[in-house]
């Protein structure tokens, strides 16, 4: 159960911890000064929905989305929100090749070769159906969470940042709202292809308690540390080097590869819930629709990393608020419903 647990927990956070979030923009754009109420509701919210969205993926044994979301906005609304997911799945792919493609730049490579590195593999991961997504995230994740955390604990402590937020000012709380929103819809999209695959409800929980803290935590000491940094953050399109400046060469390599790795896990993820939604109709191998999907996004990777996020984020934020509230009122209503 434990061993089943951490596995759905790693393709939860590597949904969520991608070129947006890893790179410090996501964060930013959300949170910044006066936000530590709001991600600390951000963290309940995400958990909830979390065990929500996992506990009808169980009971539904589903194979895709589509159960699911019926389950949550009704049979009316999930038409809109399906192609919503569609969209949002694709278009967030394509901001992951374009992560990429920004973090190979930093190095001097040039933007198109950062695009054929994840695009390559990409592909092949889906070789191995499902069960390759889940070896890679098992592998990966631990790795980039700690490495992650040490980073920005070594800045905090090297630069004597505090832990404590100012009761005082937390003006920002209403964020947690958008910001927890905005990352429903590829959570019911990637979860809602492994329900078939969950076999007790304690792993239910250990998937959802542990996903909110790990990214709870994450966030809190990350926003803490850009923070402190503000002024130089507006200098970079990726957040992260404004604080990797301060370590030696090696280090920012480091964190570097790891960065990419979680664009890399977050554009498995979101290609995943893309095509399984259509693997049913179309009887095709997961690689080859991959295959064909990567080849659509390749184009749009010109628009530019920092611009996707800035507009198409908010933007799906506002929209989710919908399905964030349906989440958060379906055990209420299903209990009313089912006595």
């Amino acid at each position: 159960m434990w061993s089943a647990g951490l596995k759905w927990m790693f393709l939860i956070v590597g949904t969520m911890i991608g070129a947006g979030y890893a790179s410090g923009r996501e964060l930013w754009q959300f949170f910044g000064t006066e936000s530590g109420l709001a991600i600390l509701l951000f963290t309940i919210l995400f958990t909830l929905s979390c065990y929500v969205v996992l506990k009808i993926c169980y009971e539904s044994e589903s194979t895709h989305y589509i159960p699911v979301l019926r389950m949550i906005v009704g049979k009316r609304l999930s038409i809109l929100y399906d192609g919503m997911i569609i969209l949002y799945l694709f278009s967030t792919t394509v901001i992951m090749l374009a992560g990429s493609g920004a973090t190979w730049h930093a190095f001097n490579f040039p933007y198109w070769l950062g695009i054929m590195a994840i695009s390559i593999p990409l592909v092949g991961v889906f070789i191995w159906d499902i069960k390759g997504v889940l070896s890679l995230n098992s592998i990966i994740l631990p790795l980039l969470i700690t490495g992650l955390l040490s980073v920005l604990l070594i800045f905090s402590i090297q630069h004597s940042l505090t832990f404590i937020p100012d009761i005082a000012k937390q003006r920002n709380w209403p964020a947690a709202f958008p910001f927890t929103a905005l990352n429903i819809l590829p959570l019911i999209a990637v979860l809602g292809a492994i329900g078939n695959q969950m076999k007790s409800k304690g792993e239910v929980w250990i998937a959802s308690i542990g996903s909110g803290l790990v990214l709870g935590v994450i966030s809190y000491i990350y926003n803490n540390s850009l923070v402190q940094i503000s002024d130089e953050v507006l200098l970079y399109e990726i957040p992260l080097f404004a604080i990797l400046k301060h370590y030696p060469y090696v280090m920012f390599l480091f964190l570097s590869i790891l960065l990419w790795l979680a664009i890399f896990t977050t554009a498995v993820s979101g290609t995943l819930g893309l095509i399984t939604r259509f693997r049913d109709k179309l009887h095709t191998p997961l690689w080859i629709l991959a295959f064909v999907t990567v080849l659509f996004m390749l184009p749009l990777t010109t628009i530019g990393f920092s611009t996707l996020i800035e507009y198409l984020y908010p933007l799906y934020g506002l929209l989710n608020l919908y399905v964030l509230s349906s989440i958060i009122l379906y055990p209420v209503v299903n209990r009313y419903k089912n006595p």
